[in-house]
């Protein structure tokens, strides 16, 4: 090889990731809406335990009834903290919310809840990730908006705030009610 395309490889490189971040930023590519490939679908079985009591056994069917947001947190999360008083605001104006604890310590999400109270209806333990992995969570936090029948109608990543609700996320859970 010689030195020339040596020297011209890295920057070919470079300029085809630039020409592909542009290309996302002109399209308007936001990978907090990343598509699932779950909407519509069913929330998946799964069977775990409760945060509060390692001996209440939780299932998806335990979640029927009425629309709620599956919110995936962890201690670990600093995005987590952040969010997390916007969602005790949420759950006072009575929006259901399930809360996932996703790879992390029961005792701790515990104190974390006793600490900065417990916006979650139901609060399920998932410390390996097997429901987060069912769903494709890439990481905490993450929302999934389900419908009363169990389907998954929407995917939000990322923490949620007041604009963020009430400019975009609002009318996505009102439809489902």
């Amino acid at each position: 090889m010689s030195k020339r395309l040596v020297f011209f490889m890295p920057l070919v490189a470079i300029a085809a990731m630039m020409a592909l971040f542009a290309f996302a930023l002109l399209t308007g590519v936001n990978p907090q809406e990343m598509d699932s490939a779950l909407e519509g679908r069913e929330m998946p079985a799964f069977r775990l335990t409760d945060v509060n009591d390692s001996q209440r056994t939780l299932t998806e069917e335990s979640l029927d009834g009425e629309p709620y947001l599956m919110n995936f947190w962890a201690t670990w999360c600093p995005s987590c903290k952040f969010e997390h008083p916007y969602l005790n605001s949420l759950a006072s104006e009575g929006v259901r919310i399930i809360g996932v604890n996703y790879k992390d310590d029961r005792e701790l999400a515990v104190t974390w809840l006793r600490d900065y109270a417990n916006p979650y209806d139901i609060d399920v333990f998932d410390p390996n990730g097997d429901l987060g992995f069912e769903l494709g969570v890439t990481g905490a936090p993450e929302t999934f908006f389900v419908d009363s029948s169990g389907i998954i109608r929407h995917r939000f990543q990322g923490p949620i705030d007041s604009a963020l609700w009430e400019n975009k996320l609002k009318a996505v859970y009102d439809a489902m009610e």
